[in-house]
């Protein structure tokens, strides 16, 4: 029996079955982020690249051509870190001066309610991917809403535009060529807060060029009120006819 002990003792340490049993639960894959998501079909746009009329009642965040309501944030690389107004002003539309930093809104003014924004990419195709008229729309409370070319232009579906940036590609592709005029028009739905609680979620919904590309978007931000922010992807982007109409 002492000789066949240590035999036994090996056979079972090396049965299939109880070494099986003494490994701990795989953990799943990661996913790969890219590969997530199929890539939304072209459509047609149903935007033509007139300027579309702010309503009775709506806010005008810019005109074409007052910037008294923004600021700067000045990128790390520059010397001069006060909020100065440093992106370019012309023909009834701003432009991103690439390493200046992000422009804001000096005030939350986006409560609940339509905010409408048009933008365009260089009309110069110059880059691929996400180096090809690059920028973002940021509204306080929500991820970053995705400016980009992408017309003929491949790049990861949850970073094209209209996508909410690394979290929901958008439903299509809606785009209009380089150096056209697109729109974004974007309804939001602030999250009820019940004493610093978030009984209900907050809501957004956006049409690029007219249509859907994001329906009904949960995100769980309590902001009840938010800046406006637009991005330096150091490409130059450009925007007008910026305004937002509250709910009533």
């Amino acid at each position: 029996m002492k000789h066949l002990l240590p035999s036994l003792l090996l056979l079972l340490s090396t049965s299939p079955l109880l070494a099986d049993e003494a490994k701990p639960d795989p953990k799943p894959p990661a996913p790969a982020p890219e590969a997530a998501y199929p890539e939304p079909a072209v459509v047609e746009p149903q935007f033509e690249g007139q300027p579309v009329p702010a309503p009775k009642g709506a806010l005008i965040l810019f005109d074409g051509n007052d910037v008294s309501g923004w600021k700067q944030l000045p990128d790390k690389a520059e010397t001069d870190k006060s909020d100065r107004f440093r992106w370019k002003v012309e023909n009834g539309f701003m432009e991103v001066v690439p390493r200046t930093g992000m422009i804001s809104t000096r005030e939350p003014a986006l409560t609940s309610g339509h905010l409408h924004l048009e933008w365009a990419t260089p009309a110069e195709v110059k880059g691929n991917g996400q180096g090809r008229g690059n920028s973002g729309v940021f509204i306080e409370g929500f991820p970053e809403l995705q400016v980009l070319d992408s017309y003929n232009n491949k790049t990861y579906p949850d970073g094209q535009a209209a996508a909410f940036y690394k979290r929901q590609p958008p439903l299509v592709n809606a785009s209009r060529g380089p150096g056209l005029w697109q729109s974004y028009d974007i309804l939001i739905q602030r999250a009820k807060v019940d004493n610093g609680r978030v009984t209900q979620p907050a809501i957004i919904t956006v049409k690029h060029n007219n249509v859907l590309v994001q329906d009904r978007m949960e995100f769980p931000s309590s902001v009840q009120t938010g800046t406006l922010k637009f991005q330096d992807h150091l490409n130059p982007v450009r925007f007008r006819n910026i305004w937002f109409l509250p709910s009533p």
